[in-house]
């Protein structure tokens, strides 16, 4: 007789088994006695042993969860039931549509594991679907993909069959009303959510950082942002820009009828076994939503400070700033610069048994065990200024505040580190000496600033050359004056580019480099800030202590071959000597 899964929901393996008929309890106690002398699951010395299969086991284990385990082998599936999951989630999350009812939107899926729950929760969550799970032989699930989802379908393919269809041609957002009912109608629909998806697992799959939606007066374009630099992809019939909006808006859990206000929201996901954070923000604009979409890959994030790119000797002045005991250390740059990887690398190094670490985010952009993050949430209050308040109460050895927005933030910072902690923050300012006018600018004294900044780090990122396409050339005259270089002070000195090959898009980089300015303060520096001396005085004061420049950080990179002209032209501005 058949065993429910239900009977077997909660029970240890080898009971399970037993419930079974698959094992005797005396060949169970056999394993266990095994497993004292040598560390292996039971199910796999079980098998071992010869007592059961590896099926049994699987089947076993679906029971635990609660689970049916299936044949797929005894299975005929539909080309609807197939189509009910694109190919990039299929392949992405390892699981087959067994069973699909398009009129009560419900699923059930194949899967190799009963835990891999997250699947499941991924799919309600893209798909719109009351998702049922159960278990299935991993060969035979790999063999289904094989057969079923061998040819992926691109974006292009989607868009086209779109274009093609106009039952959505009324959505078209110019301001005025529109039909709740058929928004979310639209939201709901599955070539519109297969679209998003394919949007999604595309940006993912590149590494990209953004993913823009924007509403024109006749297009509605799709851009995503890699290594920093926005690439269109195919745009997707105007019409239906209300649809991909609400569906993004239905997945952050935002309000589909609010259109007049920004909103945000946040979307997380699980691809390919990395935990992926999506933050969404929404704009409204004349012609409609604009949306944008930040892609945290935690599982791709380096958080070790030998891998953010810091040059020997600037890694050594940079770890011995943050192992002062009290003190403000400041990250500067715009956007999108790498301030918060910097920081995060720096607490992982911090982060042991000894050393209490506090933060305040907005947002809470990777979590760290080890580490208390308090999210920002200025709708009830909670500004970075009161948490940081609260945290001196909480006994921290370092502090990390997102960033000084404004003089409450600065002086809570101050304080805290003049009571003997060690505060990281961020700044947004074009370069490392421009910090200290910008705080004076908020409205703090000199001699604050003086007694407990103890470093500055300006940071910029710029594209590294694809190694597959990798070539050298010499340079223009026209190129080395945008270095303010003449071809004498170069000679010797080799440059590189990419040619542009299918690896990098033709774009001729891959990947990103980090450039650092690293202004560390002396007693001397403190006298100049003291006597309120120029941005330009305190730059050329820490050259001349040995600061090196973000375009001589960048010069070092074009020479060594990892960077270009044009890349340390956009991201950094000359120094006058």
């Amino acid at each position: 007789m058949a065993i429910e899964p239900s009977e077997l929901k909660g029970r240890k393996l080898g009971r399970a088994l037993t419930k079974m008929g698959k094992v005797t309890r005396e060949q169970v106690h056999e394993a266990l006695g095994t497993q004292k002398t040598r560390k292996a699951p039971i199910g796999q010395l079980l098998v071992e042993l010869g007592y059961c299969t590896q099926r049994d086991v699987d089947e076993a284990l679906a029971g635990q969860a609660g689970m049916a385990f299936v044949d797929l082998a005894k299975l005929e599936l539909d080309e609807e039931t197939i189509a009910a999951i694109p190919s990039e989630n299929a392949q992405a999350y390892q699981v087959v549509p067994i069973k699909y009812n398009p009129k009560g939107r419900k699923l059930t899926v194949a899967m190799k594991t009963p835990d891999n729950f997250q699947a499941v929760d991924d799919l309600r969550l893209l798909m719109n679907f009351d998702v049922r799970a159960v278990v299935a032989d991993a060969g035979a699930i790999d063999a289904m993909l094989s057969k079923h989802y061998a040819k992926s379908e691109s974006v292009v393919d989607v868009v086209s069959a779109l274009a093609a269809d106009s039952k959505f041609e009324g959505l078209a957002d110019r301001g005025q009303s529109i039909d709740l009912d058929a928004v979310m109608e639209a939201a709901e629909d599955n070539q519109v959510i297969k679209l998003l998806n394919l949007v999604l697992l595309q940006a993912i799959r590149d590494r990209a950082s953004d993913i823009h939606f924007e509403p024109f007066e006749h297009e509605f374009k799709m851009r995503y942002r890699i290594d920093g630099v926005l690439y269109e992809m195919v745009p997707p019939p105007q019409h239906l820009g209300a649809a991909i909006v609400s569906r993004v808006k239905v997945m952050a859990n935002l309000d589909i009828a609010e259109r007049r206000l920004p909103q945000d929201g946040r979307i997380e996901l699980t691809v390919s076994a990395n935990p992926v954070d999506l933050r969404v923000a929404v704009l409204p604009t004349i012609y409609g939503e604009s949306v944008v979409l930040r892609i945290l890959d935690r599982g791709n994030v380096e958080l070790s400070l030998d891998r953010v790119g810091f040059r020997d000797d600037d890694l050594e002045t940079f770890r011995a700033l943050i192992k002062k005991p009290n003190g403000i250390v400041i990250v500067t740059g715009p956007t999108g610069s790498g301030k918060t990887t910097t920081l995060y690398a720096a607490l992982s190094e911090l982060n042991d048994i000894k050393t209490k670490i506090l933060t305040a985010e907005d947002p809470v952009e990777y979590d760290i065990d080890g580490l208390c993050q308090c999210q920002i949430n200025t709708d009830v209050g909670l500004t970075f200024a009161k948490c940081l308040r609260s945290f001196l109460r909480q006994d921290p050895d370092v502090i990390l505040v997102g960033e000084i927005r404004d003089l409450e933030t600065a002086q809570i910072a101050v304080q805290a580190s003049l009571t003997g902690h060690l505060v990281l923050s961020t700044l947004h300012t074009n370069d490392a000496p421009s910090s200290i006018i910008r705080l004076v600018d908020l409205g703090l004294e000199p001699f604050l600033l003086t007694a407990t900044i103890e470093g500055i780090v300006a940071q910029r990122l710029v594209r590294t050359i694809c190694l597959k396409c990798k070539e050298q050339y010499e340079p223009s005259e026209e190129e080395l004056m945008e270095l303010d270089l003449l071809p004498d002070d170069v000679q010797g000195q080799k440059f590189h580019r990419g040619k542009g090959c299918e690896a990098c898009n033709g774009s001729g980089y891959k990947g990103r480099m980090a450039l650092f300015e690293i202004m560390g303060m002396d007693d001397s520096m403190r006298e100049l800030v003291m006597k309120e001396a120029s941005t330009a005085a305190l730059r050329d004061f820490a050259r001349r202590r040995g600061m090196r420049s973000l375009r001589e950080s960048g010069l070092m990179g074009i020479y060594e071959g990892q960077t270009t002209i044009d890349e340390v032209v956009r991201e950094t501005i000359a120094e006058d000597d």
